[in-house]
Parts: C-alpha cells; structure tokens; sequence
C-alpha cells in the first residue's frame, strides 16, 4: 500500500497549537468521508514543536491531483482548509499556496 510523508508547521502559538489538536481529536465528518473518497485509507499527524509530521496510506486510486480537485469542489473541506491555515505557516522554500509539503525518503531499513 503506497504511503506519502508530508511536513508542515504550526504558528508559534501554544494557545493556537492546543486548539489545533482540538479540532483534530474528531475531525469533521464531512473530512473523514472526503479523504476515504479521495483513496486514503490511513492518516496520522505527529508534532514536535511546531514542525508536523504527516504519514498517509493510499489505495492505488489515490492521486494528489485527484484530491486537489475534490476538495476545490467540496465547500465543507475548504472551510476546514480555510481554518486549518489560520493555525498553519508554510515550510520555508514551498511553492506559493503550498501547505503539506512531501518529503523525501532517505532511509528504508527493509532495502538494507
């Protein structure tokens, strides 16, 4: 099953970072059902600090392409977007308007 990595950062706000883990200990229906939609089939967000940490099982229908577009299409996943970005800043060096940016792989204990 593919997995992608993906990394972001939080504001510098712990007031802001403890409600951003509140909106995340149950997400909104509407977003659980567009990322199954979408081809995921597991998510887990990690923070140390600031810098998040995303993990994301697919299915082989999953494309990123694919997801943008749904969620352009869906009202409730951009208000979610909308609100999530309050509490997020962009990596230094991603492209204007990117948010979660993939990460590279540089280590795989199973292909030692």
């Amino acid at each position: 099953m593919p997995r992608h990595c993906l990394a972001l950062d939080l504001k510098e706000d712990q007031t802001a970072i403890a409600e951003y883990k509140r909106y995340h200990e149950k997400i909104w229906p509407e977003i659980k059902q567009s990322l199954f939609d979408a081809g995921v089939t597991d998510m887990e967000i990690y923070l140390l600090g600031t810098r998040m940490f995303m993990i994301m099982e697919v299915d082989d229908t999953f494309s990123f392409s694919a997801k943008a577009a749904m969620d352009d299409a869906n009202a409730k996943v951009q208000e979610w977007e909308t609100l999530m970005h309050g509490f997020q800043q962009q990596l230094p060096g991603s492209a204007p308007g990117q948010w979660w940016t993939a990460m590279e792989r540089v280590f795989s204990l199973a292909e030692q």
